[in-house]
C-alpha cells in the first residue's frame, strides 16, 4: 500500500476511536492532519485523476468526511456541518460512479435537509431536493425530512414536533430538538414586541405556554384563568411575554390557516395567553 495512503488509514482509525470516546479536542486536532493528508491525493475532486489506489483513496476520503459531520453535529457546530457536507457532496455524487454506496449516504443527506429546514432556509432545501434521485426520495430518512418541510410550511406545528418520536435515525434527534425552537418562534409572531400591550378588546391571537404562571409571576404579573386561557393583565391590557417563554412551550395542536390559534402544553393543562394580531399595540 501507498505509504501516504497508510499513513492516512492508520490516523483515521485514531480519529474514530476519539471519537467513540467523546474525545472532542483529539478529534478537532486528528482531523485537521487529515485533511492536510488528503491534499496529497490526486485522484480526490476535484482533479479525480486515474491513480493505481484512487478506488480506495476515494473511499478514505469519504470516509473521514462522512465521520467529520458526524463530529461537527455531536460538537453542535452547525458552520462546521455545513463546511464538511460540501467537502463530503461530490464523493455522493461526482464519484457516485466508481465508489459503492455508503450506508451513511442518506442519513447525512436527511440531516443536511434538517439543517437547512431548521434554519429556514427553504429554497435551498428544495434546490438539494431536486438533485435528489428517485430512490433517494423513497428512502425513509428523506422522507422524513420532506414530511416535516409540508407540516412546517402548512403550519402543522404538532405534526412537527411528534414527528420526534418517529425519526429514522437517531442521529436526527438533535436537528429535531432544534426545528422544535424553530416551531415554537414560529407559531408566535407577536412575541418580536416584547414587553409590550395591546387592548384587550383588539382582535387577540392566543397562544398557549409552559409554565407561564411561574414566568409571569416572576414579573409580578396577575393572571386570570378563564375557559382555559390564561389572560395577563396589567392595568387592564393584554401582556405580551417574553420570546423565551414561547421557545420552551411544547405546542399541542395549532388551528387556522393563518396560525392564529396555537395551542401549548401547560403543567398538564391547556392554556393560552392573548397576543395582539401581528404584535400591533
Amino acid at each position: 500500500m501507498n505509504p501516504k495512503l497508510t499513513e492516512a488509514s492508520q490516523l483515521f482509525e485514531r480519529f474514530k476511536s476519539a471519537l467513540v470516546r467523546n474525545d472532542f479536542d483529539t478529534c478537532a486536532n486528528l482531523l485537521s492532519q487529515l485533511k492536510v493528508l488528503l491534499t496529497r491525493f490526486r485522484s480526490l475532486p476535484p482533479l479525480f485523476e486515474d491513480t493505481p489506489n484512487a478506488i480506495h483513496e476515494l473511499t478514505l476520503a469519504r470516509d473521514i468526511y462522512e465521520h467529520a459531520v458526524i463530529l461537527s453535529m455531536k460538537t453542535e457546530d452547525q458552520d462546521a456541518f455545513e463546511r464538511d457536507f460540501f467537502q463530503l457532496k461530490p464523493y455522493y455524487t461526482d464519484a457516485s460512479g466508481c465508489l459503492p454506496s455508503s450506508p451513511q449516504e442518506y442519513i447525512l443527506l436527511g440531516l443536511n435537509l434538517l439543517r437547512l429546514l431548521v434554519q429556514n432556509r427553504i429554497a435551498e432545501f428544495h434546490t438539494e431536493l431536486e438533485l435528489l434521485s428517485s430512490t433517494a426520495l423513497d428512502n425513509p430518512c428523506i422522507k422524513h425530512a420532506v414530511e416535516l418541510e409540508q407540516s412546517f410550511m402548512e403550519g402543522a406545528y404538532n405534526c412537527v414536533l411528534s414527528a420526534r418520536q418517529t425519526a429514522p435515525h437517531e442521529s436526527f434527534v438533535y436537528f429535531m430538538d432544534l426545528l422544535a425552537k424553530t416551531v415554537r418562534v414560529t407559531a408566535a409572531p407577536p412575541v418580536f414586541k416584547e414587553d409590550t400591550t395591546v387592548n384587550a378588546d383588539a382582535n387577540l391571537f392566543e397562544v398557549h405556554f409552559d409554565e407561564i404562571t411561574s414566568r409571569v409571576g416572576d414579573e409580578h404579573v396577575p393572571v386570570k384563568i378563564h375557559r382555559h386561557v390564561i389572560r395577563c393583565r396589567e392595568n387592564g391590557d393584554a401582556v405580551i411575554v417574553s420570546r423565551d417563554a414561547i421557545a420552551t412551550a411544547e405546542v399541542v395542536d395549532c388551528k387556522g390557516i393563518e396560525r392564529r390559534y396555537c395551542i401549548y402544553r401547560a403543567n398538564d393543562e391547556e392554556a393560552a395567553v392573548s397576543f395582539g394580531v401581528n404584535g400591533e399595540a
